[in-house]
């Protein structure tokens, strides 16, 4: 009868009817280790050091003595001779036990499939998972096999990669790669070569080329385009960003951990999908999408068993993020979009609680079994070049100033005038150590374009202020999208509609997938007496970050009332946290809609806070491009009784 040691999983020794026999467990762990030595021999001290470690050597020699005597017992018994021993030295008869140890010398020879295949059943189990060995000999041992086992799995992986040819092959080489990712997340060469095999690099260097050229051909065109004045549109750096000052001797705190590299956690993809087949495939998703990470070293990934664990638990998930240090958070879902099956995908900064990325994809177009890897890949070059581009603009921060910045931003959740200046202060206060800080300089001016919003006294400094702020922004970090957006929106309520287009275009191409930029530019279409194209603009925003700040929702009112539609304007108020900032929008709304009674209302609350308002003088304030826009403003907010 044939017997099988099987080192992967647990240790055991088993017949060919794959059923258990009864071994000493210390036997086995010797049979496999003479399995691996040159001449499957070994003398007794080895022996004993392998097993017990540094014990008491008269004891152990004893001990290995009857364990040696035990199991030539079992054998005779079992009516085999595979162990033999000859004065000092212990000797395996290899052609009498058969194992699934891995010894890369036997493997010359076998078709790369077949020995790929045979890898991955085994590699997707622990090696001696059940054996509680703590001698340094056998640390050693396990750690060289180990390493052994890898490059034989790698070496393999290459060898098969060069001569996949069907869909079942790419399926093998997948889960070769996620077994082989999992061994070696941060080993370069190991990296280099799941890039070369899943085709990533050219894409790369591709995605990175194509942001390159067209920030550099907007910006160029933006330079060579002049006002009407004749002077030259100021939206390029006119000199290098100065470094931030460095606060003496402040040591990081704990929570800090800008100056590492960044980590990704990907929460398990959610199945809102009326077809259960897309949600059987989730869990190869997110695998699929850990591999595409391959393609950029700079980023470390949670392991998805982890991720797994802590997306089914919201209620821990705050405290785990936090703890384990995680930078951005990849949320992705499998839904219905009328008849279309979609992945929707998006990138959060949690720091901030931020969405810096996000993208639909169809998966309708395609089928999802066979080609899930290519979308998979297409999200993790996407989400690691938006990783690379937000990271870039946390270089080199000062903590004291980062801190304030972040604490001021939470101020700007709510637009409230106690909350734009306290958001002014922290901003102040960050530029003080850090006078260069791009996000504070863009931020500092948003405080003062929202405050002539708000106060609607037209106090043109405001807006000049936050001119000047935005554009130091654009000077420190040309490729700061936020800083053309601030820009942007103080020259839209100075009436400059074209320059604050063309900074506009500059953010979003700067950042295409980033809601608040596209939320800005809806606005500025609004404005603009654009409101059609305006709407599209501010649905995308919601659909990016649907619990967004109330001044999405501002935009999408101002959008609707533009199109004579007053209802929906008045639906897109009733979604906002504090709809009180935009009474005069609600007034004027019921006022076209025949309801007196509710636009007083209104009007009342309104004066309470603005008893000086006048419409006229603020309508003249007020940018639109074109005179019917401010007409039917003027109309709807004289119904109501301003």
């Amino acid at each position: 009868m044939a017997f099988i040691l099987k080192t992967f999983g647990r240790l055991q020794l088993v017949d060919e009817g794959a059923n258990d026999v009864p071994f000493p467990e210390k036997g086995l762990l010797l049979l496999a280790y003479l399995l691996t030595t040159d001449q499957g021999s070994a003398d007794r001290t080895t022996l004993v050091s392998f097993l017990w470690g540094d014990a008491e050597r008269d004891d152990t020699l004893a001990t290995l003595r009857k364990l040696i005597s035990r199991m030539k017992a079992r054998q005779i018994e079992l009516g085999i001779n595979i162990l033999s021993s000859q004065g000092n030295v212990v000797t395996l008869d290899r052609e009498s036990l058969s194992s699934d140890i891995l010894l890369s010398e036997t493997e010359d020879g076998v078709e790369p499939f077949s020995r790929l295949k045979l890898l991955v059943k085994l590699m997707n189990q622990p090696f001696l998972e059940s054996v509680h060995n703590h001698s340094r000999r056998y640390q050693r041992w396990l750690a060289e096999r180990e390493n052994c086992h890898i490059a034989l799995l790698g070496n393999t992986l290459r060898a098969a990669s060069r001569l996949v040819q069907s869909p079942k092959e790419s399926e093998l080489l997948r889960k070769a790669a996620v077994i082989l990712f999992r061994t070696e997340p941060t080993d370069p060469d190991t990296l280099q070569m799941l890039i070369e095999i899943f085709q990533a690099e050219d894409e790369v260097a591709s995605l990175r080329s194509h942001f390159e050229q067209r920030r550099n051909a907007i910006l160029r065109g933006i330079a060579a385009r002049t006002r009407p004045d004749g002077d030259a549109i100021s939206l390029r750096p006119t000199s290098a960003p100065s470094q931030p000052k460095l606060a003496a001797a402040l040591p990081l705190e704990p929570q800090d951990s800008r100056m590492a590299i960044p980590r990704l956690v990907l929460l398990p993809p959610k199945n809102q999908s009326v077809r259960p087949q897309a949600g059987f495939l989730a869990a190869s998703l997110v695998e699929d999408i850990t591999i595409g990470f391959c393609a950029f070293n700079s980023l470390e990934v949670i392991a998805p068993y982890s991720a797994v664990q802590i997306g089914h638990h919201l209620e821990t998930q705050k405290a785990f993020f936090e703890r384990h240090r995680v930078n951005y958070i990849l949320d992705t879902r499998i839904s219905n979009t009328g008849d279309e099956v979609t992945l929707f995908a998006q990138l959060i900064f949690f720091d901030q609680n931020q969405i810096v990325w996000a993208e639909r994809f169809s998966l309708d177009h395609m089928d999802l079994v066979k080609d899930r890897r290519s979308v998979a890949r297409r999200i993790a070059l996407s989400v690691s070049s938006e990783i690379e581009r937000h990271e870039a603009l946390r270089e080199d921060l000062n903590p004291i100033a980062y801190h304030r910045y972040l604490v001021g931003r939470r101020h700007l959740t709510r637009l409230t005038l106690p909350n734009l200046r306290r958001a002014r202060k922290e901003m102040k206060a960050a530029l003080s150590v850090s006078p260069d800080f791009a996000p504070a300089l863009s931020s500092t001016a948003r405080t003062y374009s929202k405050e002539w919003l708000l106060t609607a006294r037209g106090d043109i400094e405001l807006l000049q202020t936050a001119e000047v702020l935005a554009k130091q922004a654009t000077e420190t970090r040309p490729d700061f999208a936020d800083g053309y957006r601030e820009f942007g929106v103080a020259k839209l309520l100075q009436g400059a509609f074209d320059e604050s287009a063309e900074a506009m275009e500059v953010a979003e191409s700067l950042a295409p997938h980033y809601a608040d930029v596209i939320a800005d530019y809806a606005d500025t279409l609004v404005h603009c007496s654009l409101p059609a194209m305006a709407l599209r603009k501010i649905e995308r925003a919601i659909e990016l970050n649907p619990l967004g700040p109330d001044t999405y929702f501002w935009t999408g009112a101002g959008a609707n009332y533009a199109l004579g539609e007053f209802e929906a304007s008045l639906d897109y108020i009733g979604q906002m946290a504090d709809p009180h900032l935009a009474d005069r929008l609600s007034a004027a709304n019921w006022a076209m809609l025949g309801r007196q009674d509710k636009a007083r209302t209104f009007v009342r609350r309104f004066r309470e806070g603005n008893p000086d308002f006048d419409v006229d003088k603020w309508l003249s304030a007020v940018p639109s491009k074109e005179q019917w826009h401010r007409d039917l403003y003027r109309e709807g907010l004289k119904k109501a009784g301003f």
